[in-house]
């Protein structure tokens, strides 16, 4: 097989702030080495989303100072920005257990870009108690980001309870209708909440870069 010419964003640090991500899901191992080469050789950070057990730990035999994050199945090489505290903090909220890995992607898509996060986990509205004894958390962050799969109403319930931005990320989980996701997304989309935000299924990297963006724009939140 013959190599073919890849071409890489690697102005988008400057231009944008974020580093070059690569999605691995559907990328061979051997595609995924020579973007990391090109990525390496421009001194730069590389984020690889989707990257499973087996495709990583051949990636980790080429290249030894790479790091593999297994609850967020994605690969980095190169460190993370630094922490600037002064953009503020991002809390991820995740309903239940089973949106875990997603969530994992969000915060470690921050972190690399040297934002401060933390995580509220299994708030699900089925128990939404759980969720108010914690409002007072949530109500600190900069920006929230809601990973919620079934019916995906739990962005809408925070959406009205705290004025900050919210950014819904819909989850591939649920039985028969929830459709992989669908049921999620278009509950997110139709929701009667003002100003939420919503990014497409299971795209936690896309939830973290959007609250990047809301947060390196000057919008910044005291409460």
């Amino acid at each position: 097989m013959i190599d073919k010419q890849i071409f890489l964003d690697l102005e988008r640090l400057k231009r944008l702030g974020m580093v070059e991500a690569v999605w691995g899901e559907n990328k061979s191992c051997e595609q995924i080495a020579q973007i990391l080469r090109k990525i390496k050789a421009a001194k730069q950070l590389a984020l690889v989303t989707r990257v499973n057990e087996k495709k990583a730990l051949e990636l980790l035999e080429i290249f030894d100072d790479a790091k593999y994050h297994y609850d967020s199945s994605c690969l980095t090489l190169g460190d993370a920005l630094l922490v600037e505290p002064s953009l503020g903090e991002v809390l991820i909220v995740s309903g239940g257990t089973s949106d875990f890995r997603v969530a994992s992607e969000v915060e470690l898509s921050l972190r690399l870009h040297g934002i401060k996060s933390e995580m509220l986990l299994d708030v699900g509205v089925a128990g939404l108690h759980r969720l108010l004894t914690n409002l007072q958390v949530i109500n600190k962050a900069s920006v929230v980001i809601v990973c919620a799969g079934m019916e995906g109403s739990l962005p809408t319930v925070i959406a009205g309870l705290i004025s900050q931005p919210i950014i819904g990320v819909p989850i591939s989980i649920g039985y028969g209708v929830s459709r992989g996701g669908e049921a999620a997304l278009n509950g997110m989309l139709a929701s009667c909440a003002p100003g939420l935000l919503v990014v497409n299924i299971d795209n936690g990297y896309g939830a973290a870069m959007a609250a990047l963006r809301i947060l390196k724009s000057g919008i910044k939140n005291n409460f």
